[in-house]
């Protein structure tokens, strides 16, 4: 009976365990995240008057707030598929086994070590009126006189937030797909070349259904990341290029309204949530394949 009863409070002692060793990170994110969002809630739906819409109405009636959607999802747009396709390129220039490809990597993953706000003044120092882009110009006899980041050319303004993004956190997606490429058993390509596969069915048949993984994950981090994009945009272009999460701080700080600063904080969230799930459904493998995985 006795080792009856200590086998029973042995197994209910290891039942206990994972959730033991699950709480300290359970309640860690509760007070980071859940807490916070709860209050950010409470504070959008909340006025003088107890529960209203008015702080939703006022946001929705901003126009400013609507550039700033349209800015978000045009980064989203263009930035995203070229960072995967510069990102994939390099990658695949590394696994070619290049003299100095290690060298290249290394250059490649340095703007991953710099703040957001210091790649914006990188920039900055390109395309100001004085800048490195215009000396150069002048140099060559074009020109050099043109305002790049002049709220009245709206396209140079997204050029310039576009190559900033794109230098800065391409270097993320390339270090999450060159660690998926070394997961990659050599057998696999090797055998596609016995069979007479060129490079591009290789790329398409062997490594990029085995990469699956690894672009989802990247997916979900650069959908969240740019859906946060704004100290780069902030340092290049000010208020003159809106971006949602710059729209959060200038209702928070400038104009005093934590309740309107609340409702576009959420219009991030639920955006960010939105894209995340549709991304991971949409890079979903099947059940067989990730048993053979």
């Amino acid at each position: 009976m006795r080792n009856l009863s200590r086998s029973g409070a042995e197994g209910g002692r290891r039942l206990r365990l994972p959730y033991l060793l699950v709480l300290p990170s359970l309640v860690f994110m509760v007070l980071l995240l859940g807490w916070p969002t709860l209050v950010g809630i409470r504070e959008a739906f909340m006025g003088p008057d107890g529960f209203t819409f008015s702080n939703w109405q006022r946001m929705a009636a901003e126009p400013r707030f609507w550039e700033a959607v349209r800015n978000t999802l045009l980064l989203i747009v263009i930035v995203i598929p070229v960072q995967f396709a510069l990102a994939f390129g390099m990658a695949l220039l590394l696994q070619s086994r290049l003299r100095g490809s290690r060298l290249y990597f290394y250059l490649w993953a340095v703007p991953l070590a710099i703040s957001d706000l210091a790649a914006g003044l990188v920039w900055l120092s390109i395309f100001s009126d004085r800048g490195y882009l215009n000396s150069a110009l002048t140099d060559l006899g074009i020109g050099g006189g043109f305002s790049w980041l002049s709220y009245q050319n709206t396209s140079t303004m997204l050029l310039a937030v576009v190559l900033a993004e794109v230098w800065r956190s391409t270097s993320l997606v390339l270090i999450i797909v060159v660690a998926g490429m070394q997961m990659i058993p050599k057998e696999y390509d090797e055998a596609a070349q016995v069979f007479g596969g060129g490079a591009w069915q290789r790329v398409r048949h062997v490594i990029l259904p085995m990469l699956k993984p690894n672009l989802q994950v990247a997916l979900v981090l650069r959908l969240i990341m740019a859906m946060q994009s704004f100290a780069v945009a902030q340092a290049l272009t000010g208020r003159n290029f809106p971006l949602l999460v710059g729209e959060t701080y200038e209702w928070f700080t400038a104009l005093q309204n934590p309740a309107v600063a609340s409702a576009v904080a959420l219009v991030v969230l639920g955006v960010s949530l939105i894209a995340s799930i549709s991304s991971l459904r949409l890079l979903r493998q099947p059940e067989a394949e990730v048993g053979l995985r």
